[in-house]
């Protein structure tokens, strides 16, 4: 009996080892998973500012496009001011002159608008460009080295495995069945030790007569409390 204890404490070490190897990898999965995010942002962002600038330049061709048309206005009625023969067709072409002239005034300041918010725009894009080169950069780095320590965990756990199949191999299917629903139910610790008639598993108490059953080693027994199978460490004999 005792060797089948031991076997299921090195088993649940392993499992456990097993746990934690593969409780890192997720760790380093889900940061992985951070970083491409953060890169992902940043592009959204400059994509976002991309489409901005377009748009403000389309905007900028049409307000050059308008005013090519009221320049081109004003050049054919001021020379259709030179063949008018009656004073009210000659303020007629002056009133459109001068509307023509309004509205090539707010052009252009539309024009400046459109030119200011550009050269900011712009200025945001190189900031968004360069962030997205550096982090480009740092992304591949990091997402390099943890997937080199996911690798190195993968090994770890490989072997691992290995370790445990031959144990397995050596105790029985019903009592690897116990032991993993006992894992599943108590996160993970199927097994406990006995110290000072207490479960350290649970922190109770055990009753006197079951712990001193313990020492006869002869059975497998459990907590009354947690169900976990209880192990005995027994300290060496001091020599005299």
């Amino acid at each position: 009996m005792k060797k089948k204890l031991d076997l299921l404490e090195e088993l649940q070490g392993i499992d456990q080892t097993i746990d934690g190897r593969k409780a890192e990898q997720t760790t380093l999965k889900t940061d992985i998973t951070e970083l491409e995010q953060t890169l992902a942002s940043v592009q959204s962002a400059l994509t976002g500012h991309q489409t901005q600038m377009t748009e403000l330049r389309r905007e900028r061709a049409e307000l050059d496009a308008a005013m090519h048309t009221e320049q081109e206005n004003i050049k054919r009625s001021e020379t259709n001011m030179k063949e008018i023969r009656t004073n009210k067709e000659f303020q007629a072409i002056g009133r459109e002159i001068t509307a023509a002239r309004k509205q090539v005034s707010d052009l252009e300041e539309q024009q400046l608008q459109i030119d200011t918010r550009i050269e900011e725009l712009q200025t945001t894009i190189d900031a968004c460009q360069a962030e997205l080169a550096t982090l480009a950069d740092s992304t591949k780095n990091g997402s390099d080295e943890k997937q080199a320590c996911i690798a190195a965990l993968q090994g770890t756990i490989d072997a691992a495995t290995a370790k445990r199949d031959v144990i397995v191999k050596e105790l029985s299917s019903s009592l690897v069945r116990r032991y993993a629903q006992l894992r599943d139910q108590r996160r993970g610790q199927a097994l406990a030790e006995a110290r000072d008639g207490s479960c350290m598993g649970c922190n109770m108490q055990l009753p006197p007569q079951l712990y001193n059953t313990l020492f006869r080693g002869d059975e497998m027994y459990f907590c009354p409390h947690c169900q976990r199978i209880l192990i005995l460490k027994q300290e060496p004999a001091a020599a005299e």
